[in-house]
This record gives structure tokens, C-alpha cells and sequence, in this order.
């Protein structure tokens, strides 16, 4: 190690003498470190530690140190995160990579067992539980079920994996949301751990592989989504390459009014910073209204970091998330060692700390905050409560007008994997035929409390459970139609729910515990029963869900259902009571009492001294404690489970849940000389704002889909399909799925929608796998052209493995999202990009042209010492060409690297090999 600094020394906590790299000796050396915002002194503390002269070095750490906040991002450092979060749906492919990894170190001579985490990786199973069975007591017991018998094989994969691999441990199903278990449990804020045989304390950091990582950046600790590929490198021992950021600070005021909530905050931040523009950029808060923003609400904001585009938006660590670790149970040892060294190192913040420096500014007022849903389509697309049913009024008539695909009938989609075999008839009285003819456009069918970005937040969850207390006192009901769910982000939710007095009000209305786990906002909501499916269908209806999540994109919620608004919990329970989102909250009832009298939202509407008065009589640091106390240990089915044995995976041929990657087949020890792209054919063409849910699998397979038909082809039952999800570890599955996305719109087959295509030049249309495959199989390389935020969502990587796969070798757009992006690098995919001004459109690009692409080869191989733009030519069919450039997206020297190796994970391979 190298101390150019003269950094390195030692402090003392409870007894306790440890290794620092100290921020002051940059102060006393002359750096203004003061004024840094606190993330990136986090990251300066991450150099400090790790200078070494090659990976870090001191010209480096002193760029850093004097950060231009007008500079533009250029200069490249190394970030090591202390740890990896994992969720099961990225974190089974990134184990089945892990195991592709041993079983080619053992065939080209090495070690396998070097291929292990060097850090701390812990991987929590919550994405698995789907919402079969609802409105019932049995519910949850029901889900838990179904969740096991579809997964038993993928859980006991990871069973393998956590016995195989050291520093991997898992978390099992039914316990909790990854993001909020993380809060409340897994996040450390200060590691300790061994470096040169000496111990050292220094910040938890964290890459995950769920964009939501950044939930933690309300506890101050530094972390955000990478492709599943990235924290595989990361996993073992490679540094996340990236361009020390620009940082925006998010100035906070003022206190929320009454009738707001933490979720009506969210998604104001998240349309204020969607219209500044904050992507590939750090978002800090600051200002007098921190002390007054219970962490439980910093949480929730941070959480959407994704939705407003930014890498993270961190809060510093104060005497609020001090505080929070003592009542949520960490030992005080670990609040004392978190508290001596952050302020020992000038990382933490009080009224009286310095103001940092920021890129830009942005000022919110909490007191302007209002009530306020997101949708129909997007995240950032905020309507405040009194303009919803008008905003609907004019998203129906653009909905309407859009060409669809031919409706499939409700018992099909089940009988085809949708969800489940069975449908559970809801614990309501009235009959689900009679229901169904109440349908129209804006019916409210699913309404679902969900998702990590506000189940971890007590006083939405308290006020939900208010709501539904009052309406039962009023005789209110939710309405038949309505698939309604409650999945907690962790069993100390339900713990506090039921202290309160709360959970026989939300039972009462159809909002049973269903699982612990994402269910609704990663798209399994599960089948809606067969007559309400078959009325949206055959009648062509406009079916609403509202959720209180955080993606809200086409197709992802629900097939049957094409608007997606997101809501705070008690407005969830609010539009259940409506049954339809063409009403005015304000103004309009929500039904009528036993009385006979109108009943209005604000009738029911808990106070803010209501919610907080319930909160501190019903949540308890004991309740953190007894649940966290053996969290890893999983229930008698988890424990029950048989383990394969071995350093390396025995595969099985037959499995059709996790087959051996092609991606080291064939792979030399020395990389194949970098190629130009030639005589290649468009796959598919896109508009602005395809996401990773339209270009990666998820939810349903359907049986006449090329998945589908694999599956069948393998004896695997139609109604034993589960979800792509639940097969991301079999690249069969995935690859055919690609791409598929029901609501997906490519330009070359306008009048058809999903996922379709043309295959060039018979002019046949085809599903875009099989036309992958044809063009394979002929020799033709291909690639895809896009518009504006091309791979906007979470952080999938089969959005770039799957396009691998299909034989794509690059993607042409106007702008990337910053995950995918870095995952199309590291599966050897190049990212390019337009020049300003400039699309498919303006330059009369219809995809029926043949491409070449030069420059590739030599700008890789000459460290691109003539730039990176890229020459393109486009050969019509009538044998004209158009000429244009376009950027090459490799943003670091890694990078780099990664792309000459062929991908990320070639690239860790054979430096392993070298030792």
C-alpha cells in the first residue's frame, strides 16, 4: 500500500484501537475538504484507504480532493464498495455465473476455488412470492406455498452457493424486502475488517444489484444499482470503475403539512429532479429541513433515486440515523463505533456544519407538498389528487387510440403460467359475474400495498391501517372488483400493524397479509380472477391498478391492466373503497355509511398527531430484535431443502430453472483481436424511453411464446411455467424471452405490438427471438437502434445478456441509462450514441437498411487517439447509403478492457488465471 497522504493512523472506540484513513491530514495538507459534499468525501476516504499506485493513485485522490463542481466528469477513479447486496431475481443468475466461472478456472488449469467474494455478499430472496391467493387469512400461508413448490430447485441452488462460497450469505424467503431489510438490519453504516493483517474501520459502502439499493443512502450510507454482471466483479475484488460525479444538492425546508405524506414528497422530488435532470449525477440533501425528516421518510426518497435518474440521492449521516440505529436494534457497540468515527472524520453532520459545494442547487419547501398519485405510465409523471380523474379523461383517449394486440382470454393466460393454477374466489359476498358487469373504463382492480419504497415507512403504513379503521367504522367496503394485498417489507411491520390494533380493520377490507416480498411492483400481482379478467378483455377496457411502489411502467404490473398509478398506502386503501379512479377525492364520496350518508376521503384521513401517537404506542426496538434474531435461518421447508455437495455445481441437463451459461465456452486464454461491425441487420427499432421491462424478461410466459414453447419442448407443464423471473437462471428461458415485453412497440412492425419484428430481406414478420436466431444462423450480425433513455428501469442484467445472446453486437440511440449502459459494456455489447440532434428519424433510418459500423477495432486497440465517434454507414435497399457518426460509450479505460475481453466476466477470468 502507498500513503502519499500521510492519511493512514489509528483511532480509538470503546476500548478498541483501529486503522483510519484520515480526512484531516487532506485538511491540514491545505484541501478544502469541508465544503465536499459528504458523499464524495466518502469516496475520497475510499481512495485514501486503497492507494496503491495502479489501481489508486495520488493524482487521483488529489483531483478528488480538489473537486470542480463545474467541471465536467472526466477524470476516472476506482471505488471498492465494502459489500454486495443481492436479490434472488439478479442474484441467482449472478451465482449461476459465479459457478460457470469455477467450472472454467477448473478446465483451464486453475484454482476453482478462487473464484469466491472477497467481501461481504449477502443476497435476500424476496422477489420470488407472487399474489395468488388474496382477501383471505389463508393467504400469506397459501403464497408461501406456491412460492416454495414453484422455486424449491433455484432455493436449493443458493443453499449450494451459500455452503460453496465464502462471505455469501442468504436470507430467506418470507422474511422480508431486500431494501428494507437492509435498513433495518444488514447495513452497518461503519465496517470494520482485516486489510494487510491489520483492522481497520472505514464507511459501508454497497453496490447492489437491484436499482432500489439506493433506498440506504437514507441512512447515510453510500451505495447504488449495478448490472448483476458489475457486482459480480465486484464480488471479486474489481473496483467499480466511474467519473468522479457532478453532485446536485436538494435543499429541504420547512416541515410536510397535514394530509401529507412521505410518498406525496417522493414523487414531488421526483418530478422536480426528472425536470432538472439529474442522471449519471450524485443528488445530496441538504438544509434545515433535514432534522425535522424522520429517517423512515429519507429512506423513501432515496429509494426513487432511479425514478429521478440520479446514480444516488444520499442524505448525511446525523443524529436522526444515530438515533435509528439504537431503536432498530443494533448493538451499541455498533452505534458507538458508527457515531466516534464519522465524527472523528468530518462525515458528521450537524446545524453547524459547513454548507457544501455543490454542482447546482435545487430548493423544495415540504410545506408546498401535496397529495399527489404518479401515473398512468411513469414514475415522474406526478397529478396531485384533485386532477386525477381529469389526467385520466385525457390518458383514456390516448390509450384508446393506440393500436393493441388481440386480447387472450383470462383462463388461457392462467392455464398458460400467469400465476398459479388456481384463482381464489376473494372473501366477498358479492358475486364476481355480477362484479365484472359493474366494469368500465378506469375501474380500479388491483389495489396493492407493495413495494420497499413505502412499506418500510411506518407512519404511511400506520395512516393506511387509520384509513381502513375509519371506513370500517363507517361501513365501508372495498369494492368486489378490487384484487387487494398487503406485502409488508418486513415481518416488523406486521408486528406493529397487529400492537396498533390496526390488522383486523385492513382484513376487514381485503388487505390480508399476502407475503413478504416485492408481489405487485415487480409484476407479480398474480392473475386477476377469470370474470374480471374476461370483461377487460372481450370489452377492451382501460383497467386501473394503484400501487404504492415505485415503477409503474407498460405491462409490468398486470397484463390486464394498462394504467398504473403510484400512491401512498392510505390512498391505496382509498381508491379499494372508490373502485374507480375517474373520481375527485376531494370533492366526491367514496361511498356511503351504514347511515345512508356520503362519506368522503377527508372523513376518514387520519391526523398527523393520529399517525404519530399510534406509532409511538405501537412500534418497539424489541419488535427489530426478536425478528432479526435468526433471520438466516429460514423456516422447516427452507431448512428441509436437499444441497448438492462440492466446490464446484453438479449441473443437471434436465433442469430447466439453472443451466450452465455459454458465456466461457470456447473462451481462450488471450482475447481475440476487437472487430469493426459489418454487414449488420437492425433487430429491432425503438423510440424514447424503452426500459429494461420492455427489453427484459418478466412476469408470465406464455404458451405460444418462443419461452413457452421451449418449456413445453421440455416437458415442463403449461401451468407450471412460473416467470421468467423465476428462470433467470436459465439462459434458454431468458434469451427467448428478450425483448418480449407484451406493451413493447418496435417502428419496423408498426402495426403489430409486442415483441415482433421483421426479418430481413424475406419481409417476414417474426417474433424477434426466432429472427434472432434465423439471422445467427445465417451469419449476419445485428444491432438496435433507440431513442431517448434507452434501458431506463432497474438494474436487470439479461436486459444486456439477452441481446448478447441474440447475436446483437450494438445499440444506437440518443442517450442510455446509466446501469444499462455500463451492462451492455460488460457483456461486450457497444453502446453508441447519436450526435446531438440527431435520430433514426432525421437521418431516414427505417431499419430496413444494412449497417457497418468502423472505428471499433482501431479506437480500442489506439486507446481512441483519434476520438471516439464512430463512422456508420446505413446501405438502403435500393443501394443508397447514408452516413452519419455516432459516439462510442466506452466511458473509462475499464471499460475498455472489459469490451476487448469480450465482457466484464472474461475480463475477472483470466486475471485470475494469470494470479
Amino acid at each position: 500500500m502507498t500513503d502519499s497522504f500521510h492519511s493512514h493512523g489509528t483511532f480509538t472506540v470503546g476500548g478498541r484501537t483501529l486503522k483510519i484513513a484520515r480526512l484531516d491530514a487532506l485538511r491540514k495538507a491545505g484541501y478544502d475538504i469541508d465544503r465536499l459534499p459528504f458523499a464524495l468525501r466518502i469516496l475520497l476516504e475510499n481512495l485514501l484507504r486503497r492507494e496503491d499506485g495502479t489501481t489508486v493513485s495520488a493524482p487521483e485522490i488529489e483531483t478528488l480532493a480538489r473537486w470542480d463542481p463545474n467541471a465536467v466528469p472526466e477524470t476516472e477513479i476506482a471505488f471498492m464498495p465494502a459489500r454486495v447486496l443481492l436479490q434472488d431475481f439478479t442474484g441467482v443468475p449472478a451465482v449461476v455465473d459465479l459457478a460457470a466461472m469455477r467450472d472454467a478456472m477448473k478446465a483451464m488449469g486453475g484454482d476453482p476455488t478462487r473464484i469466491n467474494p472477497l467481501q461481504p455478499v449477502e443476497l435476500v430472496i424476496d422477489h420470488s412470492v407472487q399474489v395468488d391467493e388474496y382477501g383471505t387469512e389463508a393467504a400469506f400461508r397459501i403464497n408461501a406455498e406456491k412460492e416454495f413448490e414453484r422455486n424449491r430447485e433455484r432455493y436449493a441452488f443458493l443453499r449450494w452457493g451459500q455452503t460453496a462460497f465464502a462471505n455469501f450469505r442468504v436470507v430467506p424467503p418470507d422474511t422480508g424486502i431486500v431494501h428494507q431489510v437492509n435498513l433495518e438490519y444488514l447495513a452497518r453504516v461503519v465496517m470494520t475488517g482485516e486489510q494487510n493483517g491489520e483492522s481497520w474501520a472505514y464507511p459501508d459502502t454497497l453496490v447492489g444489484t437491484d436499482s432500489h439499493t439506493t433506498m440506504i443512502n437514507g441512512l447515510g450510507v453510500l451505495g447504488w444499482g449495478v448490472g448483476g454482471i458489475e457486482a459480480e466483479a465486484a464480488m471479486l475484488g474489481q473496483p467499480v470503475s466511474m467519473l468522479i460525479p457532478q453532485v446536485v444538492g436538494f435543499r429541504l425546508v420547512g416541515t410536510l403539512p397535514e394530509g401529507s405524506t412521505a410518498t406525496d414528497l417522493v414523487l414531488r422530488v421526483t418530478e422536480m429532479l426528472r425536470k432538472k435532470g439529474v442522471v449519471g449525477q450524485f443528488v445530496e440533501f441538504y438544509g434545515p429541513g433535514l432534522a425535522k425528516l424522520p429517517l423512515a421518510d429519507r429512506a423513501t426518497i432515496a429509494n426513487m433515486a432511479p425514478e429521478y435518474g440520479a446514480t444516488c440521492g444520499i442524505f448525511p449521516v446525523d443524529q436522526v440515523a444515530l438515533d435509528y440505529l439504537a431503536f432498530s436494534g443494533r448493538p451499541a457497540d455498533q452505534v458507538a463505533l458508527v457515531a466516534a468515527y464519522m465524527k472523528e472524520q468530518g462525515l458528521f453532520h450537524t446545524e453547524a456544519s459547513a454548507e457544501p459545494r455543490y454542482s447546482s442547487t435545487i430548493s423544495l419547501d415540504l410545506s408546498t407538498v401535496e397529495p399527489s398519485l404518479a401515473g398512468p405510465r411513469r414514475p415522474q409523471d406526478r397529478v396531485t389528487l384533485g386532477a386525477v380523474a381529469h389526467s385520466f379523461a385525457l390518458e383514456l383517449e390516448t390509450m384508446l387510440a393506440a393500436p393493441r394486440k388481440p386480447a387472450t382470454g383470462a383462463r388461457r393466460m392462467v392455464a398458460e403460467g400467469g400465476g398459479g393454477l388456481a384463482v381464489a374466489a376473494p372473501p366477498i359476498e358479492h358475486a364476481l359475474d355480477a362484479a365484472a358487469g359493474e366494469l368500465k373504463h378506469g375501474s380500479v382492480v388491483i389495489a396493492a400495498i407493495t413495494s420497499c419504497t413505502n412499506t418500510s415507512n411506518p407512519s404511511v403504513m400506520v395512516a393506511a391501517g387509520l384509513v381502513a379503521k375509519k371506513a370500517v367504522e363507517r361501513g365501508l367496503k372495498s369494492k368486489p372488483w378490487v384484487k387487494t394485498s398487503l406485502a409488508p417489507g418486513s415481518k416488523v411491520v406486521t408486528e406493529y400493524l397487529r400492537e396498533a390494533g390496526l390488522t383486523p380493520y385492513l382484513d376487514q377490507l381485503g388487505f390480508q397479509l399476502v407475503g413478504y416480498g416485492c408481489t405487485t411492483c415487480i409484476g407479480n400481482s398474480g392473475p386477476l380472477p377469470a370474470p374480471i379478467s374476461e370483461a377487460i378483455q372481450e370489452r377492451d377496457l382501460v383497467a386501473v391498478a394503484v400501487l404504492s411502489g415505485n415503477r409503474n411502467f407498460e405491462g409490468r404490473v398486470n397484463q390486464d391492466v394498462r394504467a398504473n398509478y403510484l400512491a401512498s398506502p392510505p390512498l391505496v386503501v382509498a381508491y379499494a373503497l372508490a373502485g374507480r379512479i375517474d373520481l375527485d377525492l376531494m370533492t366526491e364520496p367514496l361511498g356511503v355509511s351504514e347511515a345512508g350518508e356520503p362519506v368522503f376521503l377527508k372523513d376518514i384521513w387520519p391526523t398527523a398527531e393520529e399517525v404519530a401517537t399510534t406509532i409511538r404506542h405501537g412500534l418497539h426496538s424489541s419488535m427489530f430484535v426478536s425478528e432479526y434474531a435468526d433471520v438466516f435461518t429460514g423456516d422447516e421447508q427452507w431448512r428441509a431443502l436437499e444441497v448438492p455437495e462440492g466446490d464446484t455445481y453438479t449441473w443437471d441437463d434436465a433442469s430447466t430453472y439453472v443451466r450452465h451459461p455459454p458465456y466461457f465456452q470456447d473462451m481462450p486464454r488471450e482475447p481475440r483481436p476487437v472487430t469493426d461491425v459489418a454487414e449488420a441487420r437492425v433487430l429491432a427499432s425503438f423510440a424514447d424511453s424503452i426500459t429494461t421491462d420492455h427489453i427484459s424478461p418478466a412476469g408470465s410466459i406464455q404458451a405460444n411464446s418462443p419461452a413457452g414453447r421451449y418449456l413445453l419442448d421440455h416437458g415442463v407443464a403449461a401451468g407450471d411455467f412460473n416467470s421468467y423471473g423465476a428462470r433467470r437462471g436459465n439462459h434458454e428461458v431468458m434469451v427467448r424471452g428478450t425483448f418480449a415485453n407484451i406493451r413493447i412497440r418496435n417502428r419496423m412492425t408498426p402495426e403489430i405490438e409486442g415483441g415482433f419484428t421483421v426479418h430481413l430481406p424475406s419481409g417476414e414478420p417474426l417474433a424477434i427471438y426466432d429472427a434472432a436466431e434465423r439471422y445467427q444462423a445465417e451469419g449476419v450480425p445485428t444491432i438496435v437502434l433507440a431513442g431517448k433513455e434507452y434501458g431506463t428501469g432497474s438494474s436487470r442484467d439479461w436486459a444486456a445478456k439477452g441481446p448478447l445472446l441474440q447475436g446483437v453486437r450494438a445499440v444506437i440511440a440518443e442517450s442510455f441509462e446509466r446501469i444499462h449502459r455500463s451492462n451492455l459494456v460488460g457483456m461486450g455489447i457497444a453502446p453508441l450514441e447519436y450526435r446531438a440532434g440527431e435520430n433514426a428519424e432525421s437521418l431516414g433510418l427505417t431499419g430496413r437498411e444494412v449497417f457497418s459500423i468502423s472505428g471499433i477495432a482501431a479506437g480500442v486497440e489506439n486507446d481512441f487517439e483519434n476520438g471516439r465517434e464512430m463512422a456508420i454507414t446505413a446501405r438502403r435497399e435500393d443501394g443508397s447509403e447514408i452516413r452519419f457518426h455516432a459516439k462510442l460509450r466506452l466511458d473509462t479505460p475499464q471499460e475498455v478492457h472489459y469490451y476487448r475481453h469480450g465482457g466484464i466476466l472474461q475480463y475477472v477470468l483470466r486475471q485470475l488465471l494469470k494470479g
